[in-house]
């Protein structure tokens, strides 16, 4: 399967906010800390897989609860995927393109997630350099999505570099990323 590389869209925020208003309702009875809209869909000018990602963060002890929401209101739960703390979600094929993962509220990636963005936000050099890499990766018709994660995984370091994460946050990452 390929991977393809969109230019920004200016319906992406919308998309996100019919996705979060449908999540609130799907888990009107679970308490949400938040919902962020993550990912490359978040950042103004970053071209992105058409996709929107999103973080529902709740308390730990809500997390089986916001599980059992999602899958009454027609999500796949998929398990953590790897990810402590970190449910992900196939959802219902009658709408945006979306991941929804519900996280563990102040965990390492939630904080990963929301820094990157941040960070991509507030330096358009960088966003331009990501967007490149991006493209350039998904414009090999041979491309797949691990080859495609891994090819983004240097100029990520980039951008976690320069986040608001601390130095030991940043260092976790990179060792969670390079698996060292």
């Amino acid at each position: 399967m390929t991977v393809t590389v969109k230019p920004y869209a200016t319906e992406w925020p919308g998309f996100f906010d019919r996705i979060s208003h449908e999540l609130r309702a799907a888990l009107a009875e679970v308490p949400i800390v938040a919902i962020e809209h993550v990912g490359s869909t978040s950042v103004p000018g970053l071209a992105a897989k058409p996709t929107i990602d999103v973080d529902v963060i709740v308390r730990r002890e809500a997390v089986p609860d916001a599980i059992r929401a999602l899958e009454a209101a027609g999500y796949t739960h998929r398990g953590n995927l790897g990810l402590v703390d970190r449910e992900a979600f196939l959802a219902p094929e009658d709408g945006v393109p979306r991941h929804v993962y519900v996280c563990v509220e102040g965990t390492l990636q939630v904080r990963a997630h929301v820094a990157v963005r941040d960070a991509l936000r507030a330096d358009a050099g960088l966003r331009n350099r990501y967007a490149a890499v991006k493209t350039a990766l998904a414009d090999d018709p041979s491309m797949d999505i691990d080859r495609y994660i891994a090819g983004k995984s240097e100029v990520l370091q980039e951008v976690l570099a320069v986040s608001a994460l601390t130095d030991d946050e940043k260092r976790e990452l990179y060792e969670l990323n390079t698996g060292t």
